[in-house]
């Protein structure tokens, strides 16, 4: 078997690039209870960012910080916009919406909604009082179910889809908003392996053809470190490391982070990090 080696973004040869978000401080708190702790973090322009840690570590409470879901109690996050950074509080909510785009777990999905309608909903923030639905939007929408394989779906109800088709109708929403930076929190949740595959293939691609900066949360380390250009772990709230997935997945972070003995070895087919979790029984001084 010939191994391959993903091509990662283009990067700038003159010198790194304004992050395309960052985070100073940032405290998010929900309930009462602080949950991401005086987070720093950059998240790179026209790159993929996959956001990993244990289950309550606050992965999916950075992903609504980054969106303007969840206000923080300190600290700010910045946007670059128009050759600036802008806090992303400082935005109204439809100049925010044409720049960023969040598909979140599990989203509400309305009665009797067909397709095409879900997607051009999606459309929505580039809309105002002198500026209706016009051909722009259609090829906007058209481009997004072309992109995600949904067009022969147009027409059929969302309610009456497989879980793969559903969530790239879903991914085909995020799309047609035609944002620099696409959030996604577990775009891969309840898909079965082959589907899996798909969607991150699906995302990968748009990254590539298109230079959109994509964040999401990952519970699959191993599908983090064959994805992600740049690997940001999270433990208790707090950033435990960041940076390309060769750099940093290796046993002591799987250790660190997981708290689980590992071997992590070469992915035969992309030569990526692929951690082989060790017995229960064979795990010793495997906690941070």
């Amino acid at each position: 078997m010939t191994t391959t080696t993903l091509t990662p973004a283009s990067t700038d040869v003159a010198g790194p690039r304004t992050p395309a978000m960052s985070a100073r401080g940032l405290t998010l708190s929900h309930a009462g209870r602080t949950v991401v702790d005086r987070l720093d973090l950059d998240v790179p322009a026209g790159q993929v960012t996959v956001v990993v840690g244990p289950n309550g570590c606050g992965k999916s409470t950075v992903l609504r910080g980054l969106s303007r879901l969840l206000r923080p109690s300190a600290g700010a996050v910045r946007l670059a916009t128009d050759g600036a950074e802008a806090d992303i509080w400082s935005l109204r909510p439809k100049e925010f919406a044409r720049r960023v785009a969040l598909l979140p777990q599990s989203p509400p999905l309305p009665d009797g909604i067909t397709v095409v309608d879900l997607v051009g909903r999606g459309r929505h923030p580039h809309h105002t009082l002198a500026r209706r639905w016009s051909a722009a939007d259609d090829d906007a929408v058209a481009r997004a179910m072309h992109a995600t394989g949904t067009l022969d779906l147009a027409d059929r109800h969302v309610a009456e889809l497989s879980g793969g088709q559903r969530q790239r109708v879903w991914i085909a929403l995020t799309l047609a908003q035609e944002t620099d930076v696409v959030l996604l929190d577990e775009p891969t949740t309840y898909l079965d392996v082959a589907h899996q595959i798909d969607v991150l293939d699906l995302l990968r691609d748009l990254n590539r053809r298109d230079g959109t900066t994509v964040v999401m949360v990952l519970h699959d380390l191993n599908l983090a470190a064959r994805y992600a250009d740049h690997v940001v772990a999270l433990r208790e709230g707090r950033l435990v490391g960041c940076g390309a997935p060769a750099d940093l997945v290796d046993e002591d972070f799987v250790a660190r982070v997981f708290g689980l003995g590992s071997r992590v070895i070469a992915d035969p087919v992309t030569g990526s990090p692929l951690v082989v979790p060790a017995p229960t029984h064979e795990q010793t001084g495997a906690t941070p």
